[in-house]
């Protein structure tokens, strides 16, 4: 089975086409971080007016380098939300129209579910398993219990853990998106600020909050003006090993609540922009080895927003013969787990 893959949900135009032997055949994406750059973050229209121009030669881009016609698909599968909904729109019209001309099955993925099986594309994980999803703007943990069926266990109450990063990289003077930025700036630090709240830290439930702390750092920096090169590193690091520690004792306190569900978990997957991050990732792999637990974090490539896990996604429904009206309607929100009780919350990315 051979899929092509569209995504357009926020700020990457991406195409990909996958086959179900977990062979990524070509992809192809196109990075909007100059048009949003000079405001410090996404703009809803200018996201849309970038897909409109850019998807349609990606994906013939990508269909060339794949060596293959359309005729030779089995499915086309496409972002269809959560979302900023011009973008999806413009992806979701694009596969619709390919399915229509060519007489292919369509498939509306979850965004959020393209992440919740990426790791099943890069290695293979066996069901079920508990998913760290941490991004630009969703941060949430879920047991995977099986294709389409998802049990959330908790999620962030205000601020995602990306957002989080870019407006405190904005507050220290930093580049946009500010996870890399962060990242880059905490690696020269000589003391790093270790008073920075953790958020959450011994609730027991598995939510996340990250509100406080960026107010914390804002405080920190109003105090500390004009700041040097150094200061910023120190207060890039401490604000990084702050929500580093606050994600790795919500994720503790899943792993014992995703047992009591489901006693034969098999992994620890950490999907999503910000799994990207080398100290997420080492502090993760610790909490999941002392749970006897392994760490699958797929390729950065693939955590970030990609073509080839909504491919995949899409296939792996359409092996099971599932698959999406034409007059499916695109979504801004759209759970994983629709029976997930509503959280409160200023911001609440459920």
């Amino acid at each position: 089975m051979i899929v092509l893959g569209i995504e357009s949900s926020c700020d990457e135009t991406a195409a990909a086409v996958v086959n179900d032997r977990r062979q990524v055949l070509a992809e192809e994406l196109f990075s909007q971080f100059e048009e949003h750059k000079p405001y410090g973050g996404v703009v809803p229209e200018v996201a849309a007016r970038a897909h409109l121009e850019h998807l349609g030669p990606l994906i013939e881009a990508t269909m060339r380098k794949a060596g293959i016609g359309f005729a030779d698909l089995d499915g086309i599968a496409a972002t269809a939300g959560p979302g900023l909904i011009g973008g999806v729109i413009v992806g979701v019209t694009m596969a619709k129209a390919i399915a229509a001309v060519h007489g292919k099955p369509f498939y509306a993925v979850n965004h959020l579910e393209g992440h919740a099986l990426s790791a099943r594309l890069s290695d293979d994980v066996a069901f079920p398993y508990l998913l760290l999803l941490v991004s630009g703007g969703h941060c949430q943990l879920l047991v995977v219990e099986d294709i389409g069926r998802y049990h959330r266990l908790g999620a962030t109450i205000d601020d995602a853990a990306g957002e989080a990063f870019d407006k405190a990289a904005k507050l220290l003077g930093l580049s946009y998106p500010g996870g890399p930025a962060i990242q880059r700036a905490a690696e020269g630090a000589t003391d790093p600020v270790r008073d920075l709240p953790r958020p959450m830290l011994g609730r027991p439930d598995c939510n996340f909050s990250f509100s406080g702390l960026k107010t914390a750092l804002r405080q920190r920096v109003e105090e500390l003006r004009p700041l040097s090169p150094d200061m910023v590193a120190n207060l890039a690091a401490g604000f990084e090993i702050a929500v580093t520690e606050s994600i790795a004792d919500r994720v503790k306190r899943a792993i014992a609540a995703a047992r009591e569900r489901m006693p034969n978990l098999t992994a620890l997957v950490v999907a999503g922009g910000v799994a990207a991050n080398q100290r997420l990732r080492t502090c993760l792999a610790e909490t999941a080895a002392k749970a006897n637990l392994p760490l699958v974090a797929p390729p950065i490539r693939l955590c970030t927003d990609n073509a080839a896990m909504i491919a995949w996604t899409g296939l792996e429904h359409l092996k099971r013969g599932e698959t999406s009206a034409l007059d499916f309607a695109p979504r801004p929100r759209w759970p994983l787990d629709e029976d997930a009780p509503a959280l409160r919350g200023a911001g609440v990315k459920a």
